[in-house]
């Protein structure tokens, strides 16, 4: 088994502070080798070429950050890229991990930047001896069947992570509800991620589909790995049923907040709509008594029934009487509501 170890080189925009780890594991069973390498050098995988015939291009795929899932098929092997959402990943973060591997008969090849979690993990079951039972389930017949096991745990995270949007919809649901508190970029990032996902999911069930056929040359003795393969593909038709449901429920948890806040809305541009109606006899009375014209109470009235607050008087009977006319008539036309 060989150790991994740590280059001090760094990825284009990061920080100078953040060293990225480098790590080989050459992990040996009875039947085969696999060689697992957290965020490789062009030279590493281009060593692993030479010895196991892998194609150029294929190179130039898995060094590639972000490729398209796909997978090619040769005599001796065959080369495919998946991609799986991180399971530290936080709702409305946009951002997919790609896992390239190469499958034979005798070795499996992994190559992947170090954030599929589940991954790492078996890597480190299959370097120790802490669960022999099982290590030795790992690795103890195929590159097909670890293959299945690698895909396995990740489909489980998948699911794990699709199980997290149904948690995300509950909390949006009693949010779309609550007037006091905003929903709508809570939604636009939810359906984001649903968007996301269904596009790492809908693929990944036709890959997993053809990887199921292609092991089989590899793997003739094993009869059950079929079988294996199968199960995964059911995970991920529930990932699948269950983000499309989501985004249904997305949809119309979007329609429903529209719809609440535009009568939220209206309500507020009826009411200023109502008051603005209320204040115009005020106003256009109050604008004729600051004339400098004789007007009945004003100050050049002589007659001054009131004392010196005629006008004042004067100004708030004529403003209320249509105001309180209006008042009656709009809660008579149910435009005012109790």
């Amino acid at each position: 088994m060989r150790k991994g170890f740590f280059s001090n080189k760094l990825r284009p925009g990061r920080k100078l502070t953040e060293v990225i780890e480098r790590k080989i594991e050459t992990i040996e069973s009875k039947n085969f080798v696999w060689i697992d390498l957290q965020n490789p050098d062009r030279s590493d995988v281009e060593k692993l070429a030479e010895k196991y015939n892998f194609n150029s291009l294929n190179i130039e795929d898995c060094m590639t950050k972000f490729e398209l899932p796909k997978l090619d098929s040769y005599d001796d092997h065959f080369f495919v890229i998946l991609h799986f959402p991180p399971l530290s990943q936080k709702i409305g973060v946009s951002k997919n991990s790609q896992l390239s591997i190469f499958v034979g008969k005798d070795f499996l090849v992994t190559v992947h930047q170090g954030d599929l979690n589940p991954l790492v993990e078996l890597v480190d079951i299959c370097k120790n001896n802490s669960e022999q039972q099982k290590k030795n389930r790992l690795l103890g017949k195929s590159s097909g069947l670890l293959l299945h096991e690698i895909i396995d745990v990740l489909v489980d995270d998948l699911l794990h992570t699709s199980r997290k949007i149904i948690a995300n919809l509950d909390e949006i649901e009693d949010r779309v509800f609550d007037e006091t508190k905003p929903v709508a970029r809570s939604i636009a990032l939810l359906r984001r991620e649903i968007n996301r996902l269904r596009r790492i999911a809908n693929p990944l069930k036709k890959f997993v589909l053809e990887i199921a056929k292609q092991v089989k040359r590899f793997s003739e003795e094993d009869e059950q790995l079929g079988l294996y393969y199968d199960d995964v593909i059911d995970h991920i038709e529930k990932v699948i049923e269950t983000l499309e449901e989501s985004r249904e429920t997305m949809e119309i948890y979007k329609d429903t907040d529209f719809v609440l806040s535009t009568e939220k809305t209206n309500k507020v541009l009826g009411m200023l709509t109502i008051i603005f109606t209320l204040a115009i006899p005020s106003t256009v009375i109050g604008t004729f008594y600051g004339m400098n014209v004789n007007l009945p109470g004003g100050i050049g009235d002589k007659t001054m029934l009131l004392g010196p607050f005629t006008t004042f008087i004067v100004i708030i009977i004529a403003s209320a009487i249509p105001a309180v006319l209006m008042f009656v008539y709009f809660k008579k036309l149910g435009w005012i509501s109790s």
